[in-house]
């Protein structure tokens, strides 16, 4: 499809969290992210990751592919951009990059989506990607539970016959969130990483169905779940007025006399369109 019938496009995605751990910060004992003020997080890293995993189960060739998931033999970037290229002599020159990303953003959607920085004759190059995305952050602050778990064999033998210090455990997880991640598409950065309509589209698709197969213990199947998209289109390439007041008109409020929600239902969900905003709104149930 034409680059010309590209147009910026903002959303929001809101997902429930319940008992599971969306996102752990391995510098803190693997607990869910929270901020200061006893919010959730799911870093923006973490979202791009589960995109990417989806569009690959889509069966679009990934760039940056999650190990577990590598599905082309290849076990780092430079194998693959190499690999990308057909040769593996050092990129030198500015007309060598160029035709590098050329057959990079041919190749890969992630690139398209999201740009990629690569080593040049060891130093660096970047193509911008034209989509963006928020770290998740939940409507009102979390409630976080830790379980003590004990694994039902030793790690190592033990001579001594005793129980190994490795079946000890903790498992820690989220009771319930609503979270919130915005994100902007960007046409101008788009033209340049080659992003088509088609892109545009998957990318929608991975975002209502953006937990579906990623399930694990910390995160069993059932406990993550999109609730809704919201997709404002713009009517050109150019945004017909900045992200923040698309993101302002879709308002969720926790109700009145609720501190920590439960459920979907301690939330107020709101839309107000004022009658000077140009950007068409749709809104897309989840998987």
């Amino acid at each position: 499809m034409s680059n010309k019938e590209l147009q910026t496009i903002d959303f929001s995605v809101l997902f429930e969290v319940e008992k599971a751990n969306p996102n752990g910060d391995p510098l803190n004992g693997n607990i869910p992210r929270q901020d200061l003020e006893g919010r959730g997080e799911v870093s923006d890293v973490a979202i791009r990751r589960k995109i990417r995993n989806v569009l690959q189960e889509r069966g679009h060739n990934i760039f940056v592919q999650s190990e577990d998931l590598a599905d082309d033999g290849f076990t780092s970037l430079t194998e693959r951009f190499q690999e990308t290229l057909g040769h593996k002599k050092a990129v030198k020159s500015n007309e060598e990059a160029t035709e590098a990303f050329k057959k990079l953003t041919e190749k890969y959607i992630d690139i398209r989506l999201f740009g990629q920085v690569v080593t040049f004759n060891k130093s660096n190059a970047a193509l911008r990607g034209p989509v963006t995305v928020t770290i998740a952050e939940s409507i009102g602050p979390i409630t976080i539970t830790r379980n003590q778990i004990v694994k039902s064999v030793n790690g190592e033998h033990k001579k001594d016959g005793e129980k190994a210090s490795d079946r000890m455990g903790e498992k820690h997880r989220v009771e319930y969130g609503l979270y919130r991640v915005n994100g902007r598409i960007n046409v101008l950065w788009g033209e340049k990483s080659n992003l088509t309509t088609a892109d545009v589209e998957e990318l929608k698709q991975a975002l209502i169905s953006l937990f579906e197969n990623d399930a694990s213990a910390a995160r069993p199947a059932g406990s993550m779940n999109v609730y809704k998209v919201y997709w404002w289109e713009h009517e050109t390439k150019h945004p017909q007025n900045s992200a923040k007041k698309s993101y302002d008109t879709l308002k969720v409020e926790l109700k009145d006399g609720i501190t920590v929600a439960k459920s979907i239902n301690d939330f107020n969900i709101e839309v107000h369109l004022p009658d000077t905003f140009k950007p068409k709104l749709t809104e897309f149930n989840g998987f």
